[in-house]
């Protein structure tokens, strides 16, 4: 029971993300698919897996335009590098992201200072979280005061957020308007085939979103991108967290299958208890039949004696439960290490609907695991029994067998899940990457000018302190995220095809900083000026993929 208990914890919370958006029934989002072929090329509809979150900005004007059913839209940005200052403290903000100023008519989030309709409309305003604004400003109240932005820029407070919940895909610590976008650079919010923008909508109480759904082809001809076989679809956000498949997800995602898995598992592992208190039970009846033979003897009736191990039964089913809700409470912090969520005991008893589902599960274990072995004692023949002549059916020690194999095969199969899991484990932490990761430092500059321009100075600065063994730049680090690049690539027969692989920008010191083997040809080199702009280095996947056998 303490394992069920602990496993319901974990589902409970994976099934509640998202749902404190008190409209969240009526939210949705747009997904994208970018795909690039011949002009005269038919491509059939794109599947769910090549659809992603992450799109374009003019898309969201013009579904508010386009479907009446859509009353609100919200967008904003894959999170920019802030290096953000106030006085004497100054931070580089990594999840501050640009946002449209209907975030708080479409989602539940709680302004505590500022009005919301106004606080993302005017240019270069920020509203930001509660933990945030209270790591620049302490107690102070926040409101109109200002943060320098890099090198000169001002974000003027408009407004405190509480924390946005644990419970959430969207995982931001602030919002600046999107205004100021448009201030600083207008056009690109209408380029179709610029990607770094999400978009949310509100649609009104009774639409229907399959309709507006099969209207897409039609808007999809009126405004689709040339060269790029373009479409998009609209997904719930009930279905963000635990069932979307789509691609560049904004925030953190969850696994129905897996939410499948731990309930499974905690049936079985209560399955596998009951048995196993039906067989103890029923292996035990022989020495509590002489007490069901004298009680039948003086008057007792079936229906009594029946009562009477099923109460006992529920009583040890109540029993266990304390025990068990004691030894879950004790658990938890270390459950909470491993699955990283924050879960909750008392939340889940303060809930009356869960509270009495477990009163009556609890009810229905006991019932389940006493009925039979009950059913067995009852129905003794106190002449026999008295006699000592009481000997198990064979139709019970039939089904006693039958039980143990079930039991043990259960049990079984949950170890040998349990080894590959834990051994599928081992290999990604084990598994060698292809490049040195230890005795690494990153130090991310977030797209700083003057960084970027005297690069070379930087590095030189940083191999001068004695414990810098070597520096390389990249765009990204391995396991980050790659932009794609539209690229016409040869094949072997010489014939030039349309690809869009994903690309990673370092420098001439990379290969060797982070260990890397060459399987052909050379890395880059500072001895060849046109390694800087004409040259590229490929993975060997990616050398089969273009159809080579010989990298």
């Amino acid at each position: 029971m303490a394992c069920c208990l602990l496993i319901l914890l974990f589902v409970k919370e994976e099934l509640s993300y998202d749902h404190y958006h008190q409209k969240i029934d009526r939210i949705y989002r747009v997904l994208h698919a970018y795909r690039y072929t011949e002009s005269s090329e038919e491509l059939p509809p794109a599947a769910a897996e090549e659809f992603q979150v992450w799109g374009n900005a003019p898309v969201g004007p013009a579904l508010l335009a386009d479907f009446p059913e859509i009353q609100s839209v919200f967008q904003f940005m894959s999170p920019p590098k802030f290096l953000l200052q106030y006085g004497e403290k100054r931070f580089q903000e990594d999840n501050i992201v640009f946002a449209d100023s209907t975030a708080f008519e479409i989602f539940s989030w709680n302004l505590i200072a500022g009005d919301p309709t106004t606080a993302l409309k005017a240019p270069d305003c920020i509203v930001l979280t509660q933990t945030t604004a209270r790591k620049y400003f302490g107690d102070q109240d926040p409101l109109g005061e200002t943060l320098t932005v890099g090198q000169g820029g001002v974000f003027t407070v408009t407004g405190v957020m509480e924390d946005i919940p644990n419970r959430s895909h969207f995982t931001f610590d602030g919002m600046v308007s999107m205004t100021t976008l448009q201030k600083g650079d207008p056009e690109f919010l209408e380029w179709w085939d610029y990607v770094d923008f999400y978009t949310y909508f509100l649609v009104t109480e009774h639409a229907d979103i399959r309709t507006m759904q099969d209207r897409v082809p039609e808007f999809i001809q009126r405004y689709s991108p040339e060269g790029v076989n373009y479409s998009i679809a609209f997904e719930p956000m009930t279905d963000a967290y635990l069932h979307s498949v789509a691609g560049r997800q904004p925030g953190i995602t969850g696994s129905m299958s897996n939410v499948y898995i731990f309930a499974s598992i905690a049936l079985f592992i209560l399955l596998i208890a009951v048995i196993n208190f039906v067989n103890l039970t029923t292996a035990q009846s022989v020495e509590r039949a002489k007490e069901v033979g004298v009680r039948k003897t003086m008057g007792a009736v079936q229906r009594t004696l029946l009562f009477q191990f099923l109460a006992e039964s529920v009583l040890l089913s109540v029993l266990a439960a304390v025990l068990a809700g004691v030894l879950m409470t004790v658990l938890v912090p270390v459950v909470q290490d491993i699955s990283g969520k924050p879960l909750s005991v008392a939340e889940i008893l303060s809930e009356p609907m869960i509270f009495t589902l477990l009163i009556l599960g609890v009810l229905l274990v006991g019932i389940l695991a006493g009925i039979y072995p009950a059913r067995i004692l009852a129905y003794l023949q106190p002449t026999l029994v008295l006699k000592s002549r009481h000997r198990s059916a064979a139709g019970g020690s039939i089904l006693r067998k039958g039980l143990v194999v079930f039991q043990f095969s259960m049990s079984i199969a949950l170890m040998v899940g349990s080894v590959i899991v834990f051994t599928q484990l081992r290999h990604l932490r084990t598994q060698d990457l292809g490049f040195q990761q230890e005795q690494m430092l990153v130090i991310d500059f977030g797209w700083d000018g003057i960084v970027q321009q005297q690069i070379e100075a930087f590095k030189s600065e940083y191999l001068r302190l004695p414990a810098v063994h070597s520096v390389a730049v990249s765009r990204m680090v391995p396991g980050d995220f790659f932009p794609k690049a539209k690229t016409s690539v040869a094949s072997p027969e010489g014939i030039m095809v349309e690809e869009n692989p994903d690309l990673f920008e370092i420098d001439a010191d990379f290969i060797s900083h982070y260990g890397m083997e060459m399987v052909a040809g050379r890395a880059f080199s500072a001895d060849f000026p046109a390694d800087s702009s004409k040259s590229r280095l490929l993975i060997e996947a990616a050398v089969r993929r273009y159809g080579y056998i010989d990298p």
